[in-house]
């Protein structure tokens, strides 16, 4: 069996724009911009051509810019299942302005796994969830047979490059040397043979410090 796992990055939210909206709107609540749902409009044409009449069970962020970038891919899907194991980092409730950049420079600094934001999660803590989500998924495709083969996850770029760390067990320090895809990007894996594959690397801003890659 054949099985593959679309993962999506969310389009263009209001907070990529305006990271003062932080501090106003929940950002469990912050929108798509007009440029986000351009985006996710012109990624459902792709991943329709992608996919065309293959079943697909959705597993969705219940953030409202992954909800909404979801909806506009206007797919054909089995099972659609909100899930919050795969929301964005969290950190906290809305965010006070100077202290948002303090905890981004201590972040920086401390390194990004393992930095745990004062009212929220570390890298490390988002590591957890996702490896409890892949752990349920593949239980699910392997032994439901009315579970579709692909699996279409729709969620953030930091919780993309943890899922990608956890499946292919990449080290602390190449995660940390990944960047973020750009907004409505897609990474393809697959596993038709015991061994997982990425279709496609994420960019690196810096060679990995322990040698390591993404192959």
């Amino acid at each position: 069996m054949s099985v593959r796992i679309i993962l999506l990055r969310h389009g263009e939210s209001l907070g990529n724009i305006d990271e003062l909206a932080y501090c106003r709107i929940p950002d469990h609540a912050l929108p798509l911009t007009p440029r986000g749902e351009e985006q996710a409009d012109a990624e459902g044409a792709r991943l329709r051509a992608l996919l065309r009449d293959t079943p697909v069970a959705a597993y969705i962020s219940p953030y409202v810019r992954t909800m909404r970038t979801f909806e506009l891919l206007r797919l054909p899907i089995e099972r659609r299942i909100q899930e919050p194991r795969l929301r964005e980092q969290d950190w906290g409730n809305l965010q006070d302005p100077v202290g948002q950049q303090v905890q981004k420079q201590k972040r920086h600094e401390f390194g990004h796994f393992f930095y745990r934001l004062e009212h929220g999660e570390s890298g490390a803590d988002v590591d957890d969830r996702v490896a409890s989500f892949l752990s349920e998924l593949e239980n699910r495709v392997r032994h439901d047979p009315d579970h579709p083969d692909t699996a279409l996850v729709v969620t953030h770029g930091l919780t993309m490059r943890l899922l990608c760390r956890r499946l292919f067990s990449w080290s602390i320090e190449l995660f940390e040397s990944l960047s973020n895809p750009p907004h409505c990007d897609h990474r393809i894996l697959t596993d038709a043979d015991g061994r997982w594959r990425l279709e496609r690397p994420f960019t690196q801003w810096r060679d990995s410090p322990d040698g390591t890659t993404q192959v």
